[in-house]
């Protein structure tokens, strides 16, 4: 049992207290126990937000203000216990951004790094360091960090990706850096196509030189691949009772994750499936591609379709029930929680 100071003892401390505070000093013992506890207790609450909902919100940005004006024209899902943030987790950020036919998000750079996953519309572009990728629903793009890029839409249907980035990270660091390019478009200097023609086929340049440091060299992952391998391998082996079949987006150069912060991942649980419950220390942001089912994070549950998103939290057991066929996308910290040794996954 903790012995009860005599009263001349804690007058003395809080004396002893103040002058501590007057050359900003503090006594560890009396917060010790708030900074080093027995395990996660994270201010991020699961959250999903129905695309249903959010659409008309979305498309009225449309109508108020222009790419142009915006620079980028994004509804930021903050998490509903981290309001005020910009954040979805306490390391990540995501927003949901949209491109009207005929419209030029303008190129700059910046050091967070950022991925795009394809939500709804085809025949926007991102570019990247002078090379262009078309996007179809479900493509994994990524924008390096400090790589010039824009976004533009010559086609005739609105575009929206989800956007991912580790604004929190940085922002940890203090190593938030920022340019705008001089024109509003990046001059195209490669066919669309030449990054995965050097390193997306199994192939490489002699004495390759990682364009992009640790983040992959290549930026488009294509959904139908990503779906074409999901299939593959439903038709040959059970699915992990967890995850069903899950993927990670990979650096061809290194085999590592495909950026050196954020962890990307696709899987798909077959109709009818109850996953095991499982928890990890990466909170992590989902986009559902297809299917419908039900998602149990700790204590909530939500009924989810295509299109919509989720978050599920820290050390927060999740299972998944899929009504139908489910193709699930998911991005979190878990790169960079592995290079530091932290993360930590639990089953059951």
């Amino acid at each position: 049992m903790a012995s009860v100071p005599k009263p001349e003892t804690a007058s003395a401390r809080q004396e002893f207290y103040r002058r501590l505070d007057r050359d900003n000093l503090a006594p560890l013992w009396e917060v010790l126990h708030d900074l080093v506890i027995p395990q996660p207790k994270p201010a991020t609450l699961p959250a999903l937000w129905k695309y249903r909902d959010i659409r008309p919100y979305i498309m009225e940005s449309g109508r108020l203000i222009s790419a142009r004006e915006a620079v980028r024209r994004v509804l930021i899902l903050e998490n509903p216990g981290l309001r005020g943030q910009s954040a979805i987790t306490r390391s990540l950020y995501c927003g949901l951004q949209l491109i009207l036919p005929g419209e030029v998000a303008p190129s700059h750079r910046h050091t967070q790094s950022a991925l795009r996953f394809i939500v709804e519309g085809s025949g926007a572009y991102t570019a990247v360091e002078g090379e262009r990728t078309t996007m179809h629903p479900g493509d994994f793009i990524i924008t390096p960090a400090w790589t010039w890029h824009d976004h533009g839409n010559p086609g005739s249907e609105p575009v929206v990706w989800m956007d991912g980035l580790d604004i929190q990270i940085v922002a940890l660091f203090d190593a938030q850096f920022a340019e705008t390019y001089p024109e509003e478009m990046q001059p195209v200097t490669r066919s669309e196509g030449s990054s995965a023609a050097r390193y997306g086929s199994n192939l490489a340049p002699l004495d390759a030189i990682a364009p992009f440091g640790r983040t992959s060299p290549v930026f488009s992952y294509p959904y139908a691949r990503s779906r074409e391998a999901l299939a593959t391998l439903a038709k040959n082996g059970d699915p992990d009772p967890c995850h069903g079949w899950k993927m990670r987006f990979i650096n061809p150069l290194s085999g590592g994750h495909a950026m050196p912060t954020i962890g990307a991942f696709i899987q798909l649980l077959p109709a009818g499936m109850k996953s095991a419950r499982c928890r990890s220390t990466d909170s992590t942001v989902y986009s559902v591609a297809e299917g419908t089912g039900k998602v149990k994070i700790a204590h909530a549950e939500f009924e989810f379709e295509p299109r919509d998103s989720f978050v599920v939290p820290s050390w927060h057991a999740m299972s998944v029930e899929a009504a139908e066929e489910c193709v699930l996308f998911s991005y979190s910290d878990r790169p960079a929680q592995l290079a530091l040794g932290l993360w930590r996954e639990l089953r059951g």
